[in-house]
């Protein structure tokens, strides 16, 4: 996610202050934590934002702390649309929740309704994305410095061994997406490759989906023939990448190297052409159970850390047993 999202600015600040306002609080109600009647069991509310095998990871994770602390989950999926947010935000505190449990489309944006649920009682917890406000009870994330830094390191390894350590690199980021995770990513992802001097920069643009990655990155690679290595910030961008190495007949010439994982990626991995090297995946089934379970323990009263960052996990062509390993634990989660 990845993360992604689309950045709707002013018109789902509009929204949800709207919706707030008319939202009013209860007598005694206003920032009192509800919590479940005594002897129920809590009821959740797990809201992602996309369709896609990430979200689908991040929602069996939930489902899993929920079930193992006999707690009720209720599921919902914005698709990116800022009303929906709004909407799924009021029909659960008109239901009653005792937790919302979150990846909000804006920072700035989805704080009103959210704030508005806070203010009824409700603990919100967000996850792989936040809010720039002090309400929430948790955020968790995997680290974004962290998923950029270890894909990093593993392209620092390709440069020195296989380039003499000298290299031209072009970044495909989504900054114009979500700056503060797209700017972890690629600081993490240079830090690593920090020291050595024959590493230049030569390209860094904006292209997270893959289509428009194909294009951005074949366009790098017109514009810079002799580029030598290409990361990417997120999993459309890494694909992108290595659709672009490969219409261009530079396999062998440009190496791929990456964020994010899926069954496609995982396929490129294994790949004979040996374009794409290495990628970081996040942890999703990890990220949605901590989330709950941060939930879990505001609502009773626990100590609770306000902000969790998860490891990545780097898996490399130089580590195929790892690859499968992952594989077959992505099999398992997804029912194959």
């Amino acid at each position: 996610m990845p993360a992604a999202a689309v950045r709707f600015g002013s018109a789902l600040a509009l929204l949800a202050a709207a919706w707030a306002a008319g939202a009013g609080c209860s007598p005694g109600e206003e920032g009192q934590p509800r919590g479940p009647a005594k002897g129920g069991r809590p009821r959740l509310a797990g809201i992602v934002f996309q369709e896609d095998q990430f979200f689908r990871l991040v929602l069996l994770g939930m489902r899993q702390a929920a079930a193992a602390a006999g707690a009720e989950l209720l599921e919902a999926n914005s698709y990116n649309k800022p009303d929906r947010e709004i909407e799924l935000v009021h029909t659960y505190v008109a239901r009653r929740v005792d937790a919302i449990v979150i990846s909000p489309l804006s920072r700035r944006g989805s704080v009103a309704a959210l704030r508005a649920a806070h203010d009824r009682g409700i603990r919100v917890v967000c996850y792989n994305t936040t809010v720039e406000a002090d309400f929430p009870a948790a955020f968790v994330e995997c680290s974004p410095e962290d998923l950029g830094a270890q894909t990093g390191r593993a392209a620092r390894r390709h440069i020195e061994e296989k380039l003499g350590g000298r290299a031209k690199v072009a970044v495909l980021a989504f900054k114009s997406l979500l700056p503060e995770q797209s700017d972890g990513r690629v600081n993490g992802f240079k830090g690593a490759l920090a020291g050595l001097p024959g590493v230049r920069f030569v390209a860094e643009q904006d292209a997270w989906l893959t289509e428009a990655a194909l294009k951005r990155a074949g366009d790098i690679l017109t514009a810079n023939p002799d580029v030598d290595l290409i990361w990417a910030a997120n999993e459309g961008g890494t694909l992108g990448a290595v659709m672009a190495v490969r219409a261009a007949g530079r396999a062998g010439k440009v190496a791929v190297f990456g964020t994010d994982i899926g069954e496609q990626m995982l396929a490129f991995l294994r790949d004979p052409d040996g374009i794409l090297q290495a990628v970081t995946a996040q942890r999703p089934v990890e990220l949605g159970r901590a989330a709950v379970e941060s939930a879990l323990k505001a609502l009773r009263g626990e100590a609770v850390e306000r902000r969790v960052s998860l490891p990545g996990i780097c898996l490399s062509r130089a580590d195929p047993e790892g690859v499968k390993a992952y594989e077959e634990r992505l099999k398992g989660w997804i029912g194959r």
